[in-house]
């Protein structure tokens, strides 16, 4: 069963009413972060949460290429607020841009924290672009339609 959510709050909130999460965008994504995931302060590892997002940004161009791609740049990243053990984290991404053989995607990180008096937070976004590859990691044209 798909899940549906709230209309879209105003651009870029940083702390959100409870189940308020994004519309105009896909959730390609959700996971929550473990104690292995922590550095010595309690917090995530923002690696651990780059390595999330690259796989979230990936979901849509896979889809688009068909086929093999690959991460040639992370163009923007953001961490607006530290993630803890527990969050339930939701990646959303949004194509921002189609060329002949790349694809750039936007994509936001909420986290839903405190479950007995739930807030959703924006804690991460970025702009990522992968390539679509050949099978000997040559860049290839995306299919057209």
């Amino acid at each position: 069963m798909p899940e549906t959510s709230s209309p879209l709050p105003p651009a870029d909130p940083q702390h959100l009413p409870p189940g308020t999460l994004p519309d105009d965008r896909q959730l390609v994504l959700r996971v929550m972060p473990m104690p292995a995931d922590a550095n010595g302060n309690g917090d995530i590892f923002g690696g651990w949460i780059m390595a999330q997002v690259d796989l979230a940004g990936a979901v849509l161009p896979a889809r688009i290429a068909k086929g093999r791609i690959a991460t040639v740049a992370v163009n923007q990243f953001v961490f607006k607020q530290p993630v803890s053990v527990g969050d339930l984290l939701s990646f959303y991404a949004r194509v921002e841009r189609i060329g002949t053989t790349s694809i750039t995607v936007h994509v936001e990180v909420y986290a839903e924290r405190n479950p007995a008096n739930l807030q959703v937070v924006k804690v991460t976004e970025a702009n990522l672009t992968y390539v679509a590859i050949d099978m000997q990691g040559q860049p290839r044209r995306l299919p057209q339609g």
